[in-house]
């Protein structure tokens, strides 16, 4: 009598990890300093003005109603957009778009986390960097500590932010990331 042998087939599953666009990538050059941030929370907002108090508490920072201004509170910054848009920006691991669905009233909020890359430029000569590529005056008298806008870096579109007096965040689409570090790189070896 033959004996039976069965085969047993075992099926493990491949764990897929995002890297992060340039991860580790960064510059640094007389008086400047490019770096790629690492992956943070956004979500893209659009609200009426009568939702905006339901989503300030929802989200523990007041949105900013001025053009061109952010507000930060706990890791969480938002920048004022539009006059009904704004960027949510989550470095601490908070769930943003889980806390706008707690809010009241009509409003639009898209997790957009995966399609943006960030970089820090920062130093005494952070401001002529980016000036390099980005027709925007720059100044701290234009374009203040907090401020915030959407703008041009090249041909790409970028979002830029001013933490500090030589301090920005540059945050573009992933697929333009390679361009936008290329500039800003070039910028940086340029800055005097």
């Amino acid at each position: 009598m033959a004996k039976a042998t069965t085969a047993r087939t075992v099926q493990t599953a491949a764990t897929v990890e995002r890297r992060p666009a340039l991860a580790g990538q960064e510059v640094s050059a007389s008086g400047v300093k490019v770096a790629v941030l690492p992956p943070a929370g956004r979500v893209s907002l659009r609200a009426p003005q009568e939702a905006l108090g339901s989503l300030s508490r929802a989200l523990g920072v007041t949105l900013p109603q001025k053009p061109n201004t952010s507000a930060t509170k706990g890791g969480r910054t938002v920048l004022w957009l539009g006059p009904d848009e704004w960027f949510v920006l989550d470095e601490q691991g908070g769930d943003a778009l889980s806390d706008c669905a707690r809010a009241k009233g009509l409003h639009s909020a898209v997790d957009v986390s995966h399609r943006n890359v960030a970089f820090a430029v920062s130093g005494p000569s952070a401001e002529a960097a980016i000036a390099a590529g980005c027709p925007q005056d720059l100044s701290l008298q234009a374009f203040a500590v907090g401020a915030c806008s959407r703008t041009v870096l090249g041909k790409s579109e970028i979002l830029l932010y001013r933490l500090s007096e030589q301090e920005f965040r540059v945050e573009c689409w992933r697929s333009f990331s390679d361009y936008v570090y290329s500039l800003l790189e070039h910028g940086a070896r340029d800055a005097v």
